[in-house]
């Protein structure tokens, strides 16, 4: 069973991230993805910081359209661990393709749609959402930042489930 943690659009709110984080791995997440806006170093640290506990999972990112100094937050990421995919990345689990980026590159959308991926994750709006684009189902987490719940999100690859978990703040 493989469960993907989704987040997208910290804007550099590293403490909201590491509660999303804690919230995710509570989960027993294998793999999380961050959809763009970090924000900040800060923010990735959290992404695979000893903070939040437990197995550090599989983590990859993708820029978001305020991630303006992408030089600086590459070069974090790749001292972290992380995988840094750009602009949109593709994974490979349970025998589903799954594939993600910020979601400001319509493009982009419509590549992922035209190859028929199983999930196409996406951030950018700060709002949640879960549908079927043809063969593709199309899931965006929500926001940590500027939305009104903060949410992040749960994929399921083998149960083929997606659940919207809400980040309440302890601050």
């Amino acid at each position: 069973m493989t469960r993907i943690g989704l987040l997208s659009d910290s804007h550099g709110r590293h403490l909201i991230t590491r509660q999303a984080v804690e919230v995710l791995r509570a989960e027993g997440i294998h793999v999380l993805i961050h959809l763009g806006d970090i924000g900040s170093a800060g923010v990735l640290e959290e992404l695979v910081g000893a903070e939040a506990g437990g197995e550090i999972p599989e983590v990859h990112m993708v820029f978001g359209n305020v991630d303006l100094d992408r030089e600086v937050l590459a070069r974090a990421a790749e001292e972290l661990g992380i995988h840094v995919h750009e602009p949109m990345g593709i994974l490979h689990l349970e025998g589903k393709s799954i594939a993600f980026h910020h979601g400001d590159e319509e493009a982009l959308t419509r590549k992922a749609l035209a190859e028929e991926v199983d999930y196409l994750c996406h951030g950018h709006t700060h709002r949640p959402r879960d549908e079927h684009m043809g063969h593709t189902r199309v899931v965006n987490p929500g926001a940590l930042f500027r939305a009104r719940r903060l949410t992040v999100g749960l994929l399921d690859v083998e149960a083929d489930d997606f659940r919207i978990l809400e980040v309440v703040t302890r601050f």
